[in-house]
């Protein structure tokens, strides 16, 4: 599997706090990569690495080398904006701009200069919204406010959002956990198909869910990458005990 993005020796410090010790991973190109392991443990903090958004906060350090392809992510002189264009993101919480659900797709594709005519607008709202699963169900509605939809189609609607400037990554921070049991289905289903043409990350509470949608998986434990390998590997075999007593919830 060609790797999409490599880290190596990933260290994270927010002022005298180490967050991240010596990460070292490679995420595969177009397959899901799911992050487990208990709270406070590291997994977001690695995941906000991958697109630059721990630069937001003052007394956070990134040291060690994170390749997008062959493009050094920390670099200083990199464009963060670019950067982002290629590595979407999806938060815990559905968080719909207060616009429109066409406004909401077109946003992006708008502001990064990504079309041309209207017609090619509605083109990318109506792929990004059948791509997400969400069309059907809002396709007499797309000049109704986002902020108006359930819970489960805000968190499709932003994912629409994040496919709509065609990111190779997209990055999902526990997306579902906010979501009931039939809304968080439709989202794995998504995140499968989704899979075809983007790299993911996700970090995920539910072990259920990383050994459903992933097909690799690493496991944090105090700013630690504990192990890393094929989620069946992670779920049926794995070679470290500490992973053997999460996963069968000797500890959390």
């Amino acid at each position: 599997m060609k790797s999409k993005i490599s880290a190596k020796g990933v260290n994270v410090y927010y002022g005298e706090k180490q967050a991240l010790k010596n990460i070292s991973i490679e995420i595969g190109e177009k397959e899901v990569t799911a992050l487990i392991g208990p709270s406070g443990c590291g997994k977001s903090t690695f995941l906000r690495c991958l697109n630059r958004m721990n630069d937001v906060i003052d007394i956070c350090r990134v040291e060690g080398s994170i390749k997008f392809d062959n493009l050094e992510i920390n670099s200083k002189e990199l464009d963060v904006v670019r950067l982002r264009e290629n590595v979407g993101m999806v938060f815990q919480k559905p968080n719909p701009f207060p616009k429109t659900i066409y406004e909401n797709i077109a946003y992006g594709p708008t502001i990064h200069g990504l079309v041309q005519s209207k017609q090619e607008l509605d083109e990318i709202v109506e792929t990004s919204l059948k791509k997400a699963a969400l069309w059907n169900e809002v396709k007499d509605r797309l000049h109704e406010i986002g902020t108006g939809l359930s819970g489960g189609q805000q968190q499709r609607l932003c994912i629409a959002r994040a496919i709509s400037i065609k990111p190779e990554v997209i990055l999902m921070d526990e997306p579902c956990s906010a979501l009931d049991p039939i809304a968080t289905a439709q989202i794995e289903e998504l995140i499968d198909e989704l899979k075809n043409e983007h790299t993911i990350v996700i970090v995920t509470h539910s072990m259920s869910q990383a050994a459903r949608v992933s097909q690799k998986t690493g496991f944090f434990h105090l700013g630690n990458l504990i192990e890393f390998d094929s989620t069946e590997k992670i779920f049926k075999n794995p070679g470290n005990q500490q992973t053997q007593d999460y996963i069968t919830g000797r500890f959390g």
